[in-house]
């Protein structure tokens, strides 16, 4: 009789081993060496923090690849970035309700800049990260936009605004040079006069941080100056 229920007992104890935890329950205090070495190893191999989720696009730095995308243009032919390799792209947020982006393609230096940079090969995508609802949202103001500002290459549409958080895009415009080889080589203001206008520059001297990158890309060279701070209108995201 003893020896069955020290059987018993046996039995009960093993089974209360091997029962998993209710879902979502929490690991107690006391681990055994076997499990720390796991989560030590588990730890030592997991991705960066900065590594973006599964599904995700990754996160923009200088000399670091440039977040691939994907997104519909106006006409709801899907552009991708990486089908550029090979050349120059500039990436240009945009929002034509902002009177920033106004004056910058009217009066400032983004007039007529996306036509004489593609004389020399150069690419150039505006993306409108504007959520339904929002300043300059949708696919009519777009080409309205477009028209007004003789705007003859693509205006991307990121409703989600996914890609323009990826590149940490934060006004209109925002500008960002990639170079041939996919590499993020310059972010920020289109040049050095916050009016949008072209007309008073903070140094004295109009200087078009974007006409510069892409010398120097051109060039062979990073840009002397690979990061200024944006001005103009807050990208209009849903959050």
């Amino acid at each position: 009789m003893r020896r069955v229920i020290v059987l018993f007992a046996s039995l009960a104890v093993l089974v209360a081993c091997n029962k998993e935890p209710p879902s979502g329950a929490s690991a107690g205090p006391e681990t055994s060496g076997a499990q720390t070495n796991a989560r030590a190893v588990e730890t030592a191999t997991a991705p960066a923090a900065s590594t973006a989720p599964s599904g995700e696009p990754a996160r923009a730095e200088i000399g670091a690849p440039a977040p691939d995308f994907a997104l519909k243009d106006l006409d709801g032919n899907e552009v991708r970035l990486s089908s550029f390799k090979g050349k120059t792209v500039v990436l240009e947020w945009f929002n034509p309700g902002c009177p920033f982006v106004d004056k910058s393609h009217t009066k400032g230096s983004l007039k007529d800049a996306a036509k004489k940079h593609a004389k020399s090969g150069i690419v150039w995508l505006a993306v409108n990260s504007g959520a339904a609802g929002k300043q300059g949202h949708g696919v009519d103001a777009n080409r309205a936009g477009a028209k007004k500002y003789g705007m003859d290459h693509p205006i991307l549409l990121d409703e989600s605004g996914a890609v323009g958080k990826a590149y940490g895009a934060t006004n209109t415009p925002h500008v960002f040079v990639v170079d041939a080889k996919g590499t993020l080589v310059y972010r920020g203001a289109v040049d050095n006069s916050p009016d949008g206008e072209g007309e008073s520059p903070t140094d004295g001297k109009l200087v078009s941080y974007v006409d510069e990158a892409v010398a120097a890309v051109a060039a062979g060279k990073a840009p002397a100056t690979a990061e200024t701070k944006a001005y103009g209108c807050g990208v209009k995201y849903a959050q």
